[in-house]
């Protein structure tokens, strides 16, 4: 098992690299660059354009070098000294931008893959067991409603269900009011108020996609010979059910965290701007827009890290779970 972590890590290395690459050359795929984007906004605005100024601009952020001089150039800087770049609209480097709303972004991730399985494990175990009951149906309906349901119309409407019969301010991770002050109680009091909103939005379609997942698994385990034979053995039926069938059930379960984790963070781009959130997604839809690559860049390429950790993460939890399972 160690053996097989080692050199799955090892395998990571080419797989970022190359992920890096494609990144990198997706978001210099649009015609022109960051420069060109201003040179259109000022004259849009009327006001003249120095030649002069702009080649040195050019110069300064690099963009008259090849593509893969400046690939080689922001790859380099991240790998030797952990520097993501400049971010040209923001003239600050990336690293300063990028790490509080990381950590919000994560936050949020981690919080509402909690609550996914929190809710679509015992749901989709009940679903299964009680297969074809009013309780089922119920759950299929729910669940795929939050499959059809898009993220950011669920907000609005959760957001204007929160101002109209709770009075809650919506937006943000805290209130107006907490935006600036120190972490205190009543601050942490207040993100635990407005927390639930984003976690329950991104996390609705993957706990409905899961509890479906959870169910058509365990209903092909509930008949195995294995089950009928212990339970004419007289074992409980709730310690049967979480000792054999849900165990075997549990592998498809784990092996969604590879997905999981960047669907969360992709899906938390539109939310974010919804709700108006400090993530990192309203920054990146930006970068995007204003072709600011080094920030674009940095961003999407830990986010497809995430993916790679996620898989990681899943083919261990497999073996951990499936003692059948074993890496040679």
């Amino acid at each position: 098992m160690r053996d097989y972590i080692i050199r799955r890590i090892l395998y990571m290395i080419p797989t970022i690299i190359a992920i890096s690459v494609i990144a990198f050359t997706i978001i210099r795929l649009p015609p022109g660059d960051y420069l060109t984007t201003v040179i259109a906004e000022l004259s849009a605005s009327g006001a003249a354009v120095d030649s002069g100024t702009i080649a040195a601009l050019r110069d300064r952020y690099g963009l008259g070098d090849p593509s893969y001089i400046q690939y080689l150039k922001w790859i380099s800087r991240i790998v030797l000294h952990g520097d993501f770049g400049l971010s040209f609209e923001k003239n600050v480097p990336v690293n300063a931008l990028i790490w509080d709303r990381l950590g919000a972004t994560f936050g949020i991730s981690i919080l509402t893959l909690l609550f996914i399985w929190a809710f679509a494990f015992p749901i989709g175990i009940f679903s299964a067991v009680r297969k074809y009951s009013m309780g089922d149906y119920v759950v299929t309906f729910f669940g795929f409603l939050g499959l059809a349901t898009p993220n950011f119309l669920l907000a609005l409407v959760l957001m204007y269900v929160s101002v109209r019969y709770f009075g809650q301010s919506v937006g943000g991770l805290v209130s107006p009011e907490f935006i600036d002050t120190a972490w205190s109680w009543d601050k942490a009091i207040d993100l635990v108020a407005h927390i639930w909103l984003p976690i329950v939005v991104i996390g609705a379609s993957g706990m409905a996609a899961l509890i479906r997942i959870m169910r058509a698994n365990l209903l092909d385990e509930l008949y195995r010979p294995y089950v009928v034979t212990a339970r004419a053995k007289g074992m409980s039926e709730f310690s049967l059910l979480l000792r054999y069938p849900v165990r075997v059930a549990l592998n498809p379960f784990l092996s969604t965290v590879g997905w999981m984790l960047p669907t969360l963070v992709s899906g938390e781009i539109v939310v974010s701007v919804v709700l108006s959130l400090p993530t990192t997604g309203p920054m990146l839809l930006r970068a995007l827009l204003s072709q600011d690559m080094y920030l674009a860049g940095s961003i999407i390429l830990i986010a497809s890290l995430m993916t790679v950790l996620g898989t990681l993460l899943s083919d261990i939890l497999l073996a951990w779970v499936d003692p059948r399972i074993r890496y040679q």
